[in-house]
């Protein structure tokens, strides 16, 4: 079982001083950093790959989005269960 990495939390003018350690860390250990603005999560510092994976986990998850809401016109029973096992999962994730 892979452990998930260590996820560090700074402060955004305390992350400023330590950038390069922020950016160290992300892209080469590939521990992110929450930078903390007011109190509240701002924004992520990760590495580039992480990055690049995201996107395309967010593009294939989108092309199921729509193929699930729009199966062909005269669908096959089949083709229709899948498109709402599809959804289902979908919806089950984000929640």
């Amino acid at each position: 079982m892979a452990t998930s990495p260590t996820e560090h939390r700074a402060k955004i003018a305390e992350a400023r001083n330590v950038l390069g350690e922020v950016i160290a860390r992300a892209r080469f250990a590939g521990e992110p950093t929450v930078l903390i603005n007011r109190g509240k999560e701002a924004a992520v510092i990760v590495g580039y790959d992480f990055y690049e994976q995201a996107l395309e986990d967010r593009a294939v998850i989108e092309q199921l989005r729509q193929r699930a809401e729009e199966p062909p016109a005269g669908a096959k029973a089949d083709v229709q269960n899948k498109a709402r096992v599809i959804r289902e999962a979908l919806a089950a994730a984000e929640s």
